[in-house]
């Protein structure tokens, strides 16, 4: 059977991608049967799965309206992954019209299909580059681009950081990015995390050992560490479903089953 037209030629189809099991996740039908039986394993194990990756999903889209409506009109999505509905671009423009959005990430499928939905955006561009190597992409014409006219970018680091491990000093990553960043830029991060659920967070680390991008979870301390150099926006670094949520009832009862940490910060 023919490949579809969003598959590279010479993806190996055998082998999971996190990037295609983070789509099953969402509902997206950017994904093949390996994926969805990697999916399938780690829901066996911790079935509140999905809902954490839509809570992941939720957290993005608040993060990126609260952006937007600060008026910030560029962003620099970095392991952005295959875009589903509600993509940065199609958020931050309800609030900013001509916001310009560069997508970054290593994964060829999701490069080619970013690509493929976005050749008739002017406004968006897709970048094949990897975060642990900052230096290149931060030469590359894109984001030089991007970053060039001196305005305030939000750069967006979702459920990325735990895919790097502590060998690839992630400090020092973000210590380079934050030195390229204009005044008044913000930093969007969210984190897979140890906190609320560790016994979890064991066995899907293990899943993840079997892809290239195995998962490194940490703590709060370690998360709020990311954003040295950036004032945390209220309410800090909490779990998904509390950061500005839309409305009370809508983070419930136990927030830390989501697993996951986030925040925002802003750069004076």
């Amino acid at each position: 059977m023919a490949s579809p037209n969003w598959v590279p030629a010479g993806t190996d189809l055998d082998k999971p991608n996190a990037a295609r099991v983070y789509d099953y996740y969402l509902g997206g039908s950017h994904n093949f049967e390996v994926d969805r039986q990697m999916a399938r394993k780690a829901i066996e194990l911790w079935p509140d799965l999905p809902m954490i990756m839509r809570a992941n999903r939720a957290f993005l889209r608040r993060a990126t309206q609260f952006a937007a409506g600060e008026g910030i009109a560029r962003y620099l999505d970095i392991g952005s992954g295959i875009p589903t509905f509600g993509a940065v671009h199609e958020v931050a423009r309800e609030y900013q019209g001509d916001a310009r959005v560069v997508y970054v990430d290593l994964d060829p499928v999701a490069v080619a299909h970013s690509r493929l939905i976005l050749a008739d955006d002017p406004l968006s561009q897709v970048v094949d580059a990897d975060l642990r190597n900052i230096d290149d992409l931060l030469a590359r014409p894109e984001v030089e681009a991007l970053l060039a006219p001196g305005e305030p970018v939000a750069v967006i680091l979702n459920a990325v950081l735990h895919f790097v491990t502590d060998a690839d000093e992630p400090a020092k990553i973000l210590a380079k990015l934050r030195e390229a960043l204009p005044s008044g830029s913000m930093l969007i991060l969210s984190h897979a995390s140890l906190e609320g659920r560790p016994d979890q967070a064991g066995s899907h680390q293990s899943l993840y050992r079997a892809t290239p991008t195995p998962l490194t979870m940490r703590g709060r301390e370690q998360i709020t560490a990311f954003f040295d150099g950036y004032e945390l926006v209220e309410p800090g670094v909490v779990y998904l479903p509390q950061w500005r949520p839309d409305d009370a009832e809508s983070v419930g009862p136990n927030p830390e089953r989501m697993t996951g940490m986030a925040g925002v910060g802003r750069l004076s």
